[in-house]
């Protein structure tokens, strides 16, 4: 039994618009834990620019919300669609269209997975460096939606610095082709930049065309040091900040996040409460640069091992990404997000700590020590995450603030965070964000409730307005 909608988007995409009920189930969620409390109309699963044309301008004529939908790895709710909703999935738009050797660049669909991506790229030499630790399951129009990061940030910087050009389908259906092939490119208002991390509030992403990297020759060496606090090994990453060297890779795991992992991994357990640095240096001169960290750290306080082993490398960084499945085993989990100046880590520990001692919790954290970006874990036994969890959370999101930091440093805001927007933005830029939405978007069909949900104090506004408000833990 269909519905006008239903009908129009078979007639013009036949098979690709699919109702099964398990495929319906898994858009309620993402990997944030979160689903809504019912499932979306269909799912339209595009494979090719004219069928995202297509699916859009359907939408925008019967005013039907539509939620864009890669992988589904957000951890912010981003990508979760409820009740009334279409689902318009990029994720069979994976090809390479192009590579270009001699311009650094490679022109592909938003579907590819990062993995998948660095494979057809090593036989030229090249990566791209965004580098999340979900690469082998995000895809490249995520990272670019929702300004995804990961490990290699800090050296090689953040999504937005490896895109020039974003091909954009507009709610009504247009095509925008948005930046430039070149280097340099001023000419008007940048877009594309707008476009990254604005989490499909703003049009669906069909194409990209990124800025690539040599792979650098020379054996990358790789760092351990442990430390008797985590707050010892977040002035252990500050002193190797502030001393010049700019590693590859600098990732913090607190007591708790190393001895579940190891748990996870079937290794030995780690000594009883130390935090530990894993750091990474690269090209011909990391021998030099491994050497000149590890004293840095020794003088902080550290116990320093480094190897040029590239397997006892990779082992090392496994430990690192296994962090979200060894937190997964533990319970339900609120994986957040937050940044700060990298000078101020000590202090978001302490901050971190004084939550914990006044919420009765414990908070295991990781954190991408280089860029001072941080995920602390709050971990319940329960299906849905209790208030004083919530509460905690908001300290914890206004410490980051007051120490200069951000909501999110690569997760992005989706549904999840979106109540505290305004708090970082202020009314004045929330409002004109909002605004920027409105005119990319008149109709209000393109996410909505997604990161820039009502305002308790303002007038209720349709263009606003989320069909599912109720949220549920889904696992």
């Amino acid at each position: 039994m269909g519905t006008p909608v239903l009908d129009q988007l078979r007639a013009a995409l036949g098979d690709r618009v699919d109702t099964a009920a398990a495929t319906l189930d898994a858009a309620r969620a993402d990997r944030s834990g979160h689903g809504a409390a019912e499932p979306p109309l269909a799912v339209v699963h595009a494979e090719s620019v004219a069928d995202v044309q297509a699916a859009l301008r359907i939408a925008h004529e019967t005013a039907t919300p539509v939620v864009v939908r890669g992988a589904g790895t957000g951890l912010a709710g981003a990508s979760i669609a409820g009740a009334g909703e279409i689902v318009l999935s990029t994720l069979r738009m994976r090809r390479v269209l192009e590579v270009r050797p001699d311009d650094l660049l490679a022109v592909v669909e938003p579907g590819i997975l990062n993995a998948e991506l660095d494979e057809v790229l090593a036989p030229y030499g090249l990566w791209w460096p965004p580098d999340p630790a979900s690469r082998d399951i995000s895809t490249v129009g995520g990272n670019i939606a929702t300004g995804a990061g990961g490990l290699l940030c800090a050296k090689y910087g953040v999504v937005r610095d490896a895109v020039l050009a974003v091909d954009l389908v507009l709610a009504d259906g247009r095509l925008l082709h948005l930046g430039h092939r070149s280097v340099k490119g001023v000419t008007g208002l940048d877009l594309t930049s707008l476009v990254i991390g604005s989490e499909g509030r703003l049009g669906v992403i069909v194409g990209a065309t990124l800025k690539l990297r040599r792979i650098e020759p020379g054996t990358p060496c790789t760092i351990v040091a442990t430390f008797p606090t985590v707050r010892d090994a977040a002035r252990g990453s500050a002193a190797v900040t502030a001393s010049g060297a700019q590693p590859a890779i600098m990732e913090l795991m607190d007591a708790r996040c190393l001895a579940a992992v190891h748990a996870l991994l079937e290794l030995d357990p780690p000594a009883e409460g130390i935090a530990q640095l894993t750091i990474q240096t690269d090209g011909l001169s990391a021998a030099v640069e491994a050497e000149q960290i590890a004293a840095v750290l020794r003088q902080a306080g550290g116990a320093v091992a480094v190897t040029d082993d590239p397997a006892e490398g990779e082992e090392l960084l496994r430990i690192r990404r296994s962090m979200h499945a060894a937190m997964a085993r533990l319970g339900t989990t609120l994986i957040e997000d937050v940044s700060v100046p990298r000078s101020a880590l000590p202090a978001m520990f302490d901050e971190i700590a004084r939550i914990e001692r006044a919420y009765g919790i414990e908070i295991p954290t990781v954190a991408h020590a280089g860029d001072g970006n941080l995920h602390p874990n709050f971990i319940v036994q329960t299906a849905e995450i209790p208030e004083r969890i919530w509460q905690a959370a908001d300290e914890l999101f206004r410490a980051a603030l007051c120490l200069g930091g951000t909501l999110t440093g690569e997760h992005g805001i989706g549904t999840l965070k979106s109540r505290w927007l305004a708090d970082e933005l202020g009314e004045d830029q929330w409002t004109l964000q909002r605004e920027i939405v409105r005119v990319f978007d008149p109709r209000g069909i393109l996410a909505p409730g997604r990161v820039f949900a009502q305002r308790p104090s303002a007038p209720s506004d349709p263009h606003d307005a989320d069909p599912h408000p109720a949220e549920e833990p889904h696992a």
